[in-house]
């Protein structure tokens, strides 16, 4: 069964108040979830209590914190913010960061803006398109990507045409419940999205209202490989063998731009490789802090 809101407390900060659970003492481990709410790391947050202090919140507008109201763009920024200030509320800086999609590219932004709140990063598959194109992207940026990186532009352009147009059309005309599964099919794979589960899919209509705002929005903030190159902090890339291969492309790219980096890929595993494969993900995740442990 999954885990409930069970045991959260709450933080205000920046006007909003978050829920979030905290276990187990030691340097802290921060988990920034994706299009879903702190429930997204169940199989982490006993695991990781054994030798750190683990804290999961949920994002403005996840569950259970307030919804979105209807119209307002849910842009990244507030986030990187929000988790800034949240760090700071809890004194929990410099937290270890592990950043689950959108919320990878939000922890990933935390520590190029707020350097000294971070001590190490893990990132599970950040959607990074903007180190490409800007989103929605450009005929022109599309072009020039298909003559520089063939293969990624193939993959940006099937991403939309298969995902995101199609979640954003059922989306506006008021079919919530297909563009959600136009978007999870896009982002886990058809096969992967077959075989999530019931308490998982419906975590993801719980959060749909946040989900609806980012794809309507103005898209992801633009993001520079100058930016990516000043994480000068230990960084461990984690991505699923069977996730689509926009994320392995996106994942190769950081890695080449982070100066510290390493690149995991998880068996058995799709776009939520912390729960398809939690043993395996797991064991990467507490080597990799462990290592960077300070005695």
């Amino acid at each position: 069964m999954p885990a409930s809101f069970e045991g959260t407390k709450a933080v205000s900060v920046n006007g909003v108040t978050l829920a979030y659970r905290e276990q187990g003492v030691g340097e802290p481990v921060v988990l920034v979830h994706g299009a879903s709410d702190l429930r997204i790391w169940e199989h982490q947050e006993a695991a990781l209590a054994y030798a750190f202090r683990s804290i999961a919140y949920s994002r403005r507008y996840a569950r259970p914190n307030a919804d979105i109201e209807p119209g307002i763009d849910d842009q990244m920024p507030p986030h990187v913010e929000d988790l800034a200030a949240l760090l700071n509320a809890l004194r929990a800086a410099p937290a270890h960061l592990v950043g689950h999609s959108w919320g990878g590219f939000v922890a990933l932004l935390t520590a190029v803006r707020h350097r000294n709140l971070v001590r190490s990063l893990v990132l599970i598959e950040p959607p990074v398109i903007s180190l490409f194109v800007s989103t929605p992207p450009k005929p022109t940026e599309i072009l020039w990507l298909l003559v520089t990186r063939p293969s990624l532009a193939a993959s940006v352009i099937k991403f939309g045409i298969t995902a995101i147009g199609p979640a954003q059309q059922a989306f506006r005309r008021g079919d919530d419940e297909a563009a959600v599964q136009a978007f999870s099919a896009g982002v886990l794979g058809r096969d992967a999205f077959a075989n999530m589960s019931p308490a998982r899919r419906q975590q993801v209509r719980d959060n749909e209202k946040a989900i609806r705002a980012q794809l309507l929005g103005a898209g992801f903030p633009a993001l520079t490989d100058r930016e990516v190159r000043s994480v000068d902090l230990p960084v461990m890339l984690v991505v699923g063998a069977n996730s689509p291969p926009l994320f392995h492309q996106l994942s190769r790219r950081l890695q080449e731009l982070l100066p510290r980096s390493e690149r995991v890929t998880i068996a058995n595993a799709s776009h939520i490789v912390q729960d398809d494969n939690p043993a395996a993900f797991n064991e990467a995740l507490l080597t990799f802090l462990g290592n960077r442990r300070r005695i």
